[in-house]
């Protein structure tokens, strides 16, 4: 990398992570009432000061969780598209194509289909994340420590069809209009009413993801050259794959289990992204984490400020973002080959 090239890109990261900074104190501070952030640094207030104490409550119990899951969450949607788009070399890929939010978002359905949440009140995340590790297992199972790439996307698309199947199904025949309702909410994707409990699930299995994806920054460049290129130089192929779609799973597993489907994320952000950072794969991740959190940090400040008093679902917006940007991808990609 040039000093130039290096300079842009540190330069990149650097406004990134002003902005995720930015967006997640906006986070914080944004609600039917403003509070400051800074809040958490002053003196813990007297039993008299009750307005303080109100606003701490808020900030700690509310919104910091809510903001927490949406910078994790972020981060592992947009690192764990920009790996698959390197791994697989096709522009089209993003978290949902193993089939792992699918497999999620089945186990949450289950739990609420079968009451689950009336005994345990974090049955619902619980639930999505055994689904998302089983998902996991059955994946690993499907694809082998050496399989191609094509081998891969069908048993993600078969992993995405099935759990599909099973929420359709489980949706038939629930019974219940309110418990269908709920459902139907859940798998629209949100961030509200999250607590710190939801953030210690999930946390631990989105950071692993990360770690795991991070890890695979060098065989990654080395792909862009070519499979025989990148085992000529040393690049256990295998061992690659094993770990993006193991740090994929998992992170994004525990992301859905705690939010609902949140889509194409992992589609946009590293496309924005890639030109600004060169044709080197490794420097989009972090920049596409960054990125990601970002992204999701602004929709869900966005969701809070357009409709207060309306519970305007996350995954909508992402969705109603992401669908335009999808079709334009389609388009410049159809124009290229020709």
């Amino acid at each position: 990398m040039t000093d130039r090239g290096f300079h842009r890109y540190m330069a990149l990261i650097c406004g990134l992570g002003l902005l995720t900074l930015l967006l997640f104190c906006l986070s914080l501070a944004m609600g039917q009432q403003w509070i400051s952030p800074l809040v958490f640094f002053q003196q813990t207030p007297d039993a008299g000061q009750s307005s303080q104490m109100v606003d701490r409550i808020i900030l700690y119990d509310i919104r910091l969780p809510r903001a927490l899951l949406g910078l994790l969450i972020g981060m592992i949607l947009g690192l764990s598209g920009a790996v698959l788009q390197g791994l697989l070399r096709n522009p089209l890929a993003e978290p949902g194509l193993l089939g792992i939010s699918a497999s999620a978002s089945l186990g949450a359905v289950l739990a609420i289909h079968l009451g689950w949440t009336s005994l345990f009140a974090y049955a619902l995340p619980v639930s999505a994340l055994f689904c998302a590790l089983i998902a996991v297992f059955v994946l690993f199972l499907l694809v082998g420590r050496t399989a191609d790439i094509l081998t891969i996307i069908l048993a993600g698309v078969a992993l995405t069809s099935l759990a599909g199947a099973m929420t359709s199904l489980t949706l038939n025949l629930s019974s219940n209009p309110f418990a269908a309702l709920e459902i139907v909410f859940w798998m629209l994707g949100s961030l509200a009413d999250r607590s710190l409990l939801h953030v210690s699930l999930a946390a631990p299995f989105i950071l692993i993801g990360m770690v795991l994806l991070f890890s695979t920054a060098r065989a990654l460049d080395a792909l862009s050259l070519g499979e025989d290129v990148a085992q000529t130089l040393g690049i256990r192929l295998g061992r690659t794959k094993s770990l993006a779609i193991f740090g994929t799973a998992i992170g994004v597993g525990a992301a859905t289990a705690v939010s609902g489907a949140i889509g194409f994320v992992g589609l946009i952000i590293p496309h924005l992204l890639r030109p600004l950072v060169g044709n080197k794969p490794s420097r989009l991740l972090f920049a596409s984490a960054l990125g990601g959190a970002s992204f999701l940090l602004a929709a869900d400040c966005f969701v809070r400020f357009a409709m207060p008093l309306r519970d305007l679902k996350l995954g909508v917006v992402t969705a109603l973002i992401g669908a335009p940007f999808f079709f334009w991808l389609l388009l410049s990609l159809r124009g290229k080959s020709r």
